[in-house]
């Protein structure tokens, strides 16, 4: 078994309950979640996405190889410039201007998982950093691929624009190039720690989702 698909069945319950299971993301589906959550949540994944970047941007200056970095530099310009556009085009349209957008506050279960993430990104070598990075970009990977098989979210709605947005090749093609890189690094890394970063950044994760869930 893969190394990849060994971090998720350790951690199977943990990552159905945040990726398959959350009433956020089964919300989504069935197109009942709410417009007031759905704007909490954009606006606190684009600051968590900025922060994304700098952790990809560190693993970017600790690959040892051109062909590494040329690869990290591409799962850097996707959640950049395509990824980020998304939320800044969502958010345009729900009427969230730039100061709401860029100046407003922090939850702490965002600032939590961006702290957890680059501590991770400074501390350790690529390989850790990208066992960390796995449960967000794979967990989108999951449900944008599940959602848009079976959905009940009307035409037009931002529900099915948003599972539509994460249902899609490129974004798939560098979740694969995530895992196949996790996969590679199995003889270079330790495998304990590398099973409680993913499982820590799993547990963020879940409370990111959730934080956003409780939101009124």
């Amino acid at each position: 078994m893969l190394l990849s698909e060994k971090l998720k069945k350790t951690n199977l319950e943990l990552w159905d309950k945040t990726h398959i299971r959350h009433p956020f993301v089964t919300s989504i589906k069935d197109g009942s979640l709410t417009i007031n959550k759905f704007r909490y949540y954009m606006i606190q994944d684009y600051k968590f996405l900025i922060e994304y970047c700098k952790v990809i941007a560190i693993a970017i200056s600790k690959s040892e190889k051109l062909p590494t970095m040329s690869y990290w530099s591409k799962l850097l310009d996707e959640t950049l410039n395509s990824e980020m556009k998304i939320h800044e085009n969502f958010c345009k349209d729900f009427g969230i201007n730039n100061y709401e957008l860029v100046d407003s506050e922090m939850s702490y279960e965002t600032n939590a998982y961006c702290n957890h993430l680059l501590t991770i990104a400074y501390k350790y070598d690529i390989n850790i950093i990208a066992c960390s990075l796995l449960p967000c970009q794979w967990g989108y990977d999951i449900i944008g691929r599940e959602l848009g098989k079976e959905n009940s979210a009307k035409r037009g709605s931002f529900h099915l624009r948003w599972i539509n947005s994460y249902n899609n090749l490129e974004y798939q093609k560098a979740t694969e190039w995530l895992k196949n890189f996790v996969d590679s690094s199995e003889k270079k890394l330790n495998k304990e720690l590398a099973h409680k970063v993913f499982k820590d950044s799993l547990e963020f994760e879940y409370f990111f989702w959730e934080r956003a869930w409780n939101e009124k």
